[in-house]
């Protein structure tokens, strides 16, 4: 219920101290055109995705990580870039324990088809202190249960490529109804404090027709019930599509790599029942293919996979 006064919160916090901000896109931007990551940007994103957590925001965690870069000490041009990829990276496999993933993102996400592999060794040095350092006090890393792996045949082949070209279709509906928001909000409510605030209302009006929590904050609890137990409701991806566009799009702050995740988890469990293949794994499967087709990330996707899941199920 208090999520439209932080969203006013972070608004004016934005307002007052970093103007221009164009989220995690702003750090893509500096990277491409050589210019420097503000600042200010890190402990405001912080406290800004810590708000929108706190309150039920349908928003991940990572958009606070990937925003750290580094600007502590005096480099060249190349080296300050490669910093802040660093960063990014150290800061992801902190988030999800998966450091050989988070070291390939950073060069991966920055721009698509061409890779940085000059940052390549430190990043992969970031990112596997930034894991053990998190694991070495007590924050240890997300793994999850893959039960039921059928032996690969055509049969199952052709479900995995079903599920596949759904994942991606759902992915295209992501990525529209995130513009589709931007849209909307553009158009109608071009004060930002009256979207914030607006939108807030929206997210709790939806919660409470659909008499369910489940659809605010990262979508966690959705993916273990759906990876663990194969449980799923037939509208889940859809809510938390929704949910999350109407609130990364309004002003609040954090990440959509989770929600997508979240997204391909319940979509991937569902497809699995409605095709009779085994929902654990289609969950999986959806997890890494709905990330990869938001965030254009072929490696860093099957690096997750790896990492979160296991080799046992590598040819699905």
């Amino acid at each position: 219920l208090c999520l439209p006064i932080a969203g006013l919160v972070i608004v004016f916090m934005y307002q007052k101290i970093d103007k221009y901000d164009g989220g995690t896109n702003q750090v893509l931007s500096t990277i491409r055109s050589k210019d420097d990551v503000p600042l200010k940007s890190a402990p405001l994103i912080f406290v800004a995705t810590l708000l929108t957590h706190l309150t039920g925001g349908s928003a991940g965690r990572e958009g606070a990580a990937i925003q750290f870069g580094g600007r502590i000490v005096h480099l060249d041009e190349f080296d300050h870039h490669v910093m802040v990829m660093c960063g990014m990276s150290a800061a992801f496999s902190a988030v999800f324990g998966t450091p050989m993933a988070a070291a390939v993102f950073a060069m991966e996400v920055v721009s698509v088809g061409v890779m940085y592999y000059a940052a390549l060794l430190p990043c992969v040095v970031a990112s596997i202190i930034a894991s053990e350092f998190a694991a070495g006090i007590g924050i240890h890393p997300e793994s999850f249960h893959v039960v039921n792996i059928p032996e690969l045949s055509v049969e199952s082949g052709i479900k995995m490529l079903i599920i596949a070209a759904g994942c991606g279709l759902i992915s295209i509906l992501f990525c529209v109804a995130l513009k589709f928001a931007a849209g909307m909000y553009t158009k109608y409510l071009k004060n930002p404090y009256i979207r914030v605030f607006v939108a807030g209302l929206i997210v709790i009006g939806i919660t409470i027709l659909l008499t369910t929590k489940d659809y605010m904050g990262a979508g966690s609890e959705l993916i273990v019930r759906a990876i663990e137990y194969g449980k799923v409701r037939p509208l889940d991806f859809f809510w938390k599509i929704i949910l999350t566009a109407i609130t990364m799009r309004a002003g609040f702050r954090g990440g959509e790599i989770v929600p997508a995740f979240c997204v391909g988890a319940t979509f991937g469990c569902l497809a699995g029942q409605i095709l009779g293949f085994p929902p654990s794994l289609a969950t999986a499967s959806g997890m890494v293919a709905v990330f990869c087709g938001v965030t254009n990330c072929p490696i860093t996707s099957m690096l997750i996979a790896f990492e979160l899941f296991g080799f046992a199920g590598v040819s699905y």
